[in-house]
């Protein structure tokens, strides 16, 4: 994070689940954390407002609506969160974990799934639970079980030369540089940026980019600030054109994405 944490949460379970699928809701506040630990259980992690993020010891997992962060049992990880968010978990013992990927991932939820988080966040089901309670939570698994797994949502590079743009555009995401001046700024050329970009991200740098604006858009929508001033600090030259853009990769509108936010926020 770019400060220390200032607020600092404990996992609610270190020896055993209260049952087989157990979900939980939780805010946190700005610059959180929870220390680095591990379970025998697996954990989906998932932000109805905010965006949280999990470091393992190689990977950087952020997962902003409507993805969610799949981390299988035994996965040493710590959960942080640089703005206030509001997350759920659901548990998942380890017998429960046949039809869930194998290894982290992020996952991109469906229209079900999101629904019944939803519903579960409104009412969590508590011990003793109802037959159609436990049935609702293992519908909820199945879904899980058939999300497309997107690998991380805004992934990092080890590689020095896609490291240095991906610190460049990090700093400063309203910068619209060409790729050409991209490369020229590590001293390489377009064509390898291209192919780095492709085998390190999964995607082309231009796709990142606009990832990295959603990203830092959401914590500006939340601050109450205009869509029109927004726009112009993420570099687009309109409003629509960072309408459009936001639309396209999270399925609706900033406003209408600040509406539900501030309909979820803690509190």
């Amino acid at each position: 994070m770019p400060r220390a944490a200032r607020h600092f949460e404990m996992p609610p379970f270190s020896d055993a689940l209260p049952a087989p699928l157990w979900f939980r809701t939780a805010a946190m506040p700005a610059e959180a954390t929870y220390p680095r630990h591990r379970h025998p259980w697996g954990e989906f992690v998932y932000s109805f407002s905010g965006v949280m993020e999990v470091k393992l010891a190689d990977v950087h997992y952020l997962a902003p609506p409507p993805f969610g962060i799949w981390l299988p049992p035994e996965v040493e990880h710590r959960g942080l969160n640089r703005h206030e968010t509001c997350h759920c978990s659901l548990y998942v013992a380890r017998e429960c974990c046949a039809g869930l990927p194998a290894v982290a991932c992020a996952l991109e939820v469906g229209p079900l799934a999101r629904a019944l988080l939803e519903h579960l966040r409104r009412q969590p089901p508590a011990l003793p639970r109802s037959a159609a309670e436990e049935r609702l939570l293992q519908v909820l698994v199945d879904q899980l079980g058939e999300a497309r797994p997107a690998g991380s949502y805004l992934p990092s590079s080890e590689d020095p030369l896609l490291a240095g743009v991906l610190d460049a555009l990090q700093a400063n995401p309203g910068d619209n540089c060409s790729l050409a001046a991209l490369a020229a700024l590590v001293n390489t050329t377009e064509r390898t940026l291209a192919r780095r970009s492709r085998r390190d991200l999964g995607m082309p740098l231009a796709e990142w980019r606009q990832r990295l604006r959603v990203v830092r858009a959401m914590p500006m929508l939340d601050a109450g600030r205009t869509v029109e001033a927004i726009a112009l600090d993420l570099g687009y030259g309109s409003a629509s054109a960072f309408i459009a853009m936001f639309r396209k990769l999270m399925g609706t509108t900033p406003d209408e994405f600040r509406r539900r936010t501030a309909e979820r926020a803690p509190g």
